[in-house]
């Protein structure tokens, strides 16, 4: 099994004086600081508490949940710390127990492209380790994180031999799919304000996402990150989204009023 190794912060390859260009070639200052980030490693004796959280966990049977926890393990990360980079070893299969990562690719330039951000509850990457191939994206930590990580070994194991987990990971690879299908098509064909109503939206699949509660504990600059678009139109998207009561800001929260409304805003451009 591959060592963990400590990773430097995002904003060490575009320090905070460098401005990161999203999706829409937006200025926007990375949110991690020039410190180190080392994680934290969670105590054994707390993972069958984190895991047990988990519904594919907890369709195992036995002997492969003994399997998962004997193996596996989670950290606490810092918001701005790597998780996982582009074009080195998919040694593992991550989830999120608490806080916000998201996955993009940044060029040497600086410029970035956001693909996905995941919340808890949501897991990613099977599609890189069920084909051993290097990971094709770069994970980061928005916010201060706990993360999990089971190693490549033990996933395979899982395919092959528990039923329920290979029915779980083919309900995750077809949503996952579908997801990224309406990123792309969002980001393209969608303006500002729909963009960033549809990036809101997606942390709210059930499927995907199953722990996200109607109140989500994330700054306008964080959603700007998801949504690659610039901090001064967050702002103004984000106060046209209240003033039609789809959602109400506060301080490093939004609360979701009306989910329905929040999903099928601006599918009338596409």
């Amino acid at each position: 099994m591959t060592e963990w190794r400590a990773l430097a912060p995002f904003n060490q390859l575009h320090p905070p004086t460098h401005r990161l260009l999203l999706m829409d070639d937006a200025p926007f200052t990375a949110v991690a600081d020039s410190r180190p980030h080392r994680p934290e490693r969670v105590p054994r004796a707390d993972l069958p508490r984190l895991f047990g959280t988990c519904a594919w966990f907890r369709a195992l049977a036995a002997e492969h949940q003994a399997m998962v926890l004997a193996s596996a393990h989670a950290e606490r990360l810092e918001g701005g710390a790597w998780i996982a980079r582009r074009q080195e070893p998919s040694d593992y299969w991550i989830g999120v127990h608490s806080g916000l990562i998201k996955l993009a690719i940044y060029n040497a330039s600086g410029r970035s492209c956001t693909l996905s951000g995941v919340p808890p509850g949501g897991w990613f990457g099977e599609g890189s380790v069920i084909k051993r191939e290097l990971r094709k994206y770069d994970v980061a930590a928005i916010q201060p994180s706990l993360v999990m990580f089971v190693p490549s070994e033990t996933f395979h194991a899982l395919l092959e031999s528990s039923l329920p987990f290979t029915g779980f990971v083919i309900r995750q690879l077809n949503n996952r799919m579908g997801e990224f299908i309406a990123s792309i098509q969002n980001s393209r064909l969608l303006d500002v304000d729909a963009r960033v109503a549809q990036s809101l939206a997606q942390l709210f699949n059930p499927d995907l996402y199953p722990d996200t509660g109607r109140t989500l504990a994330i700054s306008q600059e964080e959603v700007g990150l998801l949504a690659g678009v610039s901090r001064q139109r967050i702002n103004q998207a984000l106060q046209n989204l209240e003033r039609l009561q789809i959602l109400r800001l506060s301080y490093n929260q939004i609360d979701v009023l009306d989910l329905e409304r929040l999903s099928a805003f601006g599918q009338e451009q596409i």
